[in-house]
């Protein structure tokens, strides 16, 4: 059978379903106004968080692995006036000219790292790009327990969203198979467009994989990969301890010295 596309080979279907997502901006925004110093945005895809830091007045840069999602956020910056800087780079091995106050890796970015080796390699490439005293922040799912004993391949409908030109409904549709003892999922991904009768008029179909990490694997990793200090929260970007095992996992690293 073959392999169905990446996710991020078809941005415009990307933004479509999950453009419009904001509830983690302001925790990003007030992160990055707080910093004081420059920000790098890891796994940036089309830009929903960079171009609003940008927009904001923050002074962040870009990384982002997929060549059609770079040239996505381009043209978005270009209908909003803006000037991102972007670099092709994988999470595991990239450069940039300069160092960061904040390194940030949003919306289960760091879930693409489906092996100890590549989470490894990602967290010492983030603290590289780090200025003394800078942090990194992850936020990721927190997969409870009720997650994985349902081994159902149901579609889960993950988002409705409104068109952005026509109104009408744009549906993404997630089936996934679950692998508990690699704590991997794959996705099965689906995103419908919807015509004014309701009658799905076109389905973008794609599969991706994501591997999930813990609250106590993430401390033994930060701490292979050079960190001596942070902080797991919980919550849902409110800073909140983690204390629940449906909360989502926010974590804080930082570089001293």
């Amino acid at each position: 059978m073959t392999p169905l596309p990446s996710p991020y080979d078809d941005p415009i279907a990307y933004d479509l379903a999950l453009e419009r997502f904001a509830e983690d901006l302001p925790f990003w925004l007030e992160e990055a106004r707080q910093t004081r110093g420059p920000v790098l945005e890891v796994t940036c895809g089309t830009g929903r968080v960079l171009l609003h830091l940008l927009a904001s007045g923050v002074d962040v840069d870009g990384v982002d692995l997929h060549p059609r999602m770079v040239e996505r956020l381009e043209a978005k910056a270009v209908a909003r006036g803006l000037k991102p800087r972007v670099f092709l780079g994988d999470m595991r091995d990239f450069t940039t000219p300069r160092r960061y106050a904040r390194v940030f890796i949003p919306f289960n970015g760091f879930a693409h790292c489906e092996t100890t080796a590549d989470q490894l390699a990602c967290l010492q490439c983030c603290r590289e790009h780090l200025e003394p005293g800078g942090a990194l922040v992850i936020d990721m799912s927190y997969p409870e327990p009720d997650y994985w004993l349902d081994t159902r391949e149901a579609r889960v409908l993950e988002i409705e969203t409104p068109h952005p030109e026509t109104g009408d409904p744009v549906r993404m549709w997630d089936t996934r198979h679950k692998d508990r003892v690699a704590q991997m999922q794959h996705s099965l991904i689906e995103i419908e467009e919807l015509d004014a009768a309701g009658q799905v008029a076109r389905t973008h179909r794609s599969e991706t994989r994501q591997r999930w990490v813990y609250r106590f694997e993430l401390e033994l990793l930060f701490r292979n990969a050079g960190f001596r200090r942070w902080r797991i929260l919980g919550g849902c970007w409110t800073g909140a301890r983690l204390a629940k095992d449906t909360d989502s996992l926010l974590s804080i690293a930082w570089k001293d010295g």
